[in-house]
């Protein structure tokens, strides 16, 4: 029997937005109102997390400033919307309720590496999960790649085929249990197993698959393995054989592999770790980290990351990663054996052969790694989504600013990034290469996993998948869509398609100012700045190659005010390809032309290009900054051929590190009145140069000294104080450090990307944003 309501109790409707499903708030908010001694109600519905309280005055206010301050690990409370109500006679209970449909407005929280209380679990003999490959909890494991829609149940995720067992359903339905609602919670009773298959997909029979795995890895064979949003190819980093093998199968030549360590000990034997990296390590991320590497690392590992000076690593971030280190060390049950240093690294490389998406299905693994794999293996969890490992590097410096993206996609998908004005959902379609989509929602940014290069069949495929996934769990229907400049794009045919479609117009981004863009989304910057945006290519307003600009960018209008000194691309997009061409270009361009027959002699086609470059046929011109890398490269015998985009300036940079620092030379670049930078007195210096290491150093000390001052003088005619940089050339850490420092030293402030890569991987959310402005201006 209910008793009356007492005068002095409120109640109280809190509606809790952010990240708030599939993280463990409600047991959470349960253990709150439990403490405080509150009746009412916590539930899950599209919007977020609903609550409603009841009790004394000063408790409720306590709870509801709880909720905002005290959040569970993985939850993201954005904004919490208080309403009051009349007091209800329901007794003094508080009760957490079925989920409540509706229209999404909540947000699903990313995938998450194993925590330390189920780690602990997992390696104990005498816990009924012990080595069960599929143990997680609210605070870990898979969330954006096991959902097919929101609100986040059990129901609208792959765990729905599997039926909880009555020890599991106990848990699941304890509210003070670190598992309620924990929506993947399994057992080896109930759950997905692991299974083993040989090299032609048998499944073999009576084996245990970590213990199989970890034989095959260590006699040298490459292993498929299935993780949280695809497969990787493992084999051992240590072992010449098995990395050169892994390479001739993958058709992979050059392109450095990933690397999996034990734990932070086990890496600081190959490669420099600073504070920031091993947060970065070791956060509930899990990306990978390009970490410097030590001397020695090379030969430690032959042939993973070749004439590189940075290595890509990471940490177990599943259990079944877990267990292979667990493994190998012989099951150990010590305490402290995880932080010990383990010589196991391994090889975890994207199973995605021949540029096409990541593998994420048992029996697609099968047919597409045929031939690459020695076995497989294999467990009985769908992937919804397919979802790359992300990349990340710290920022130069010592600010402890934080890191910057090189690739966005598990562990940070589908985290929403706060934009300045809300308005009605756009999606923004990205351009060719790195492509992501992004799609807004209110004032949220919503961007999409790594998808690739739009280059062949099934990679467009997923990049339709991505959109219809997108928009089908943010429950949203874009009334705009933007895209490149560029007519020929699968993504801008496809935007096209869509607008016809579902009736919405088009907008049309310049790839250059969507660059821009995207840093300033992410930043909340709407008042005029300088743009400078460096990288490979993308179409200019005037149908021209650019790739080295200057704008003037202000809300959704941009003006070019300045350009580097074209360079031709003798033989059109392979020059692109092969950076020995662009250092011919380059000695044509100071009227050395006559050198590029005697200096590439060993290239078939080289007194063929020196006529192309003479007669400027089939030579179509470019302002890239990329290609002018790729043409100090040629010019100092760094790279002639590519094997991976970005190979030659990565080579250079490399060098320039290695060899350190030195003055940039002010004579050796020069400035005209409307806005041209010209380095083309920095080619002839370095033709002539026969140090490669401190050609590579004078190349980048310079490059900054001259972008330091083509920047300040657009700024100064301007009035402006503020610089936005965005394209791939700022991931070279030399050159965006200099930089920085360099334009704080002449009084400017340098917004760089942290929320999304500078690369193309950004280009959509520039997209959204200028498409959002756009409406904004147009009165939605």
């Amino acid at each position: 029997m209910n008793l009356p309501v007492a005068a002095d109790v409120v109640r109280r409707r809190l509606e809790v937005h952010g990240v708030v499903q599939g993280v463990g708030f409600r047991p959470f908010v349960y253990r709150l109102a439990h403490d405080l001694k509150l009746a009412g109600w916590v539930r899950n519905d599209a919007a977020g997390v609903t609550i409603e309280v009841q009790g004394d005055p000063a408790r409720v206010d306590r709870l509801a400033r709880r909720v905002r301050e005290e959040a569970p690990p993985l939850a993201r409370v954005d904004h919490v919307t208080e309403h009051e109500c009349l007091p209800a006679d329901e007794g003094d209970g508080f009760a957490i309720l079925d989920s409540a449909g509706g229209r999404a407005a909540t947000a699903i929280g990313p995938d998450s590496a194993t925590c330390a209380d189920c780690l602990a679990e997992l390696f104990d003999p005498a816990d009924r999960r012990y080595r069960y490959a599929f143990i997680n909890c609210t605070h870990c494991g898979p969330r954006y790649t096991i959902t097919r829609r929101l609100p986040y149940d059990r129901a609208t995720t792959s765990m729905a085929a599997f039926a909880q067992c009555p020890a599991c359903l106990a848990e699941y339905r304890s509210p003070l249990d670190r598992r309620f609602h924990a929506e993947p919670n399994a057992c080896p009773v109930c759950g997905p197993q692991l299974a083993f298959a040989d090299a032609h997909g048998r499944v073999v029979p009576d084996v245990d698959a970590v213990v199989e795995a970890v034989a095959r890895i260590a006699r040298g064979d490459i292993v498929a393995i299935k993780g949280l949003g695809g497969f990787h190819l493992a084999c051992d980093a240590r072992n010449a054989l098995a990395v050169a093998r892994l390479r001739e199968r993958k058709a992979r030549e050059e392109k450095p592999f990933a690397v999996m360590a034990a734990n932070v000990a086990s890496v600081q034997p190959l490669a420099l770790v600073s504070d920031a990296e091993h947060a970065m390590l070791t956060s509930a991320e899990r990306p990978i980290v390009l970490l410097r590497k030590r001397v020695g690392a090379d030969m430690a590992l032959p042939g993973v990351a070749p004439d590189l000076a940075w290595l890509g690593v990471m940490l177990p971030y599943t259990p079944l990663h877990a267990l292979l280190f667990h493994e190998a060390a012989g099951r150990p049950v010590v305490p402290g054996w995880q932080a010990a240093p383990h010589p196991l690294v391994l090889v975890m490389t994207s199973a995605n052969p021949g540029g096409e998406p990541l593998v994420t299905a048992d029996d697609e693994a099968i047919a597409r790694l045929a031939g690459i794999a020695d076995g497989y293996v294999l467990h009985d969890r769908d992937i919804v989504v397919g979802c790359d490992d992300s990349v990340t590097r710290a920022l130069p410096g010592e600010s402890g600013r934080g890191f910057q993206f090189v690739r966005r996609a598990r562990g940070y998908t589908p985290r929403a990034i706060r934009l300045a004005v809300a308005g009605p959902p756009v999606l923004a379609v990205g351009g060719y290469f790195k492509n992501t989509v992004c799609v807004t929602r209110g004032d949220e940014a919503f961007l999409s996993q790594h998808v690739g290069e739009l280059d062949n069949a099934p990679t467009c495929r997923a990049f339709e998948h991505a959109i219809a996934h997108l928009t089908d769990i943010l429950d949203v229907q874009p009334a705009l869509i933007a895209h490149d400049l560029h007519p020929d794009f699968h993504s801008t045919r496809h935007a096209a398609a869509l607008a016809a479609r579902w009736q919405v117009p088009l907008c049309a981004v310049q790839h250059h100012h969507a660059h821009v863009a995207a840093v300033l989304a992410e930043h909340g910057v709407r008042e005029p700045v300088i743009g400078v945006a460096l990288d490979g290519v993308g179409l200019g307003t005037d149908g021209e190659a650019w790739g080295g600009e200057l704008l003037r960018a202000d809300g959704t209008a941009m003006t070019r005010v300045g350009r580097l000194r074209a360079l031709a691309l003798p033989g059109g997009d392979r020059a692109a390809r092969e950076p020995w061409r662009m250092a011919a270009a380059a000695l044509a361009a100071v009227g050395r032309g006559d050198e590029i027959g005697r200096r590439f002699a060993h290239e078939p086609a080289a007194r063929m290009v020196a006529t192309l470059l003479a007669r400027g046929v089939r030579a179509p011109r470019t302002t890239s900054m990329g290609r002018w890398f790729d043409a100090a490269a040629g010019l100092l015998g760094v790279a002639d051929r590519m094997s991976f985009e970005g190979q030659a300036a990565m080579r250079l940079e490399g060098i320039a590190q290695r060899h350190g620092s030195v003055p940039a030379d002010e004579a050796l670049y020069a400035i005209s009145a409307d806005g041209e930078l010209d380095l083309t007195p920095l080619a002839a210096r370095l033709a002539d140069e026969r140090d490669a290491g401190f050609g590579a150093a004078l190349f980048h000390a310079t490059l900054v000294a001259a972008l330091a001052e083509w920047i300040a003088a657009a700024a100064a005619r301007y009035a402006l104080a503020t610089v936005a940089a965005g394209g791939g050339c700022f991931l070279n850490a030399i050159v965006s450090g200099g930089l920085r420092a360099a334009l704080a030293h002449r009084g400017l402030a340098l917004l760089e990307a942290q929320a999304a890569p500078p690369n193309d991987g950004g280009l959509a959310l520039g997209q959204a944003w200028l498409a959002l402005q756009s409406r904004e201006r147009k009165g939605g």
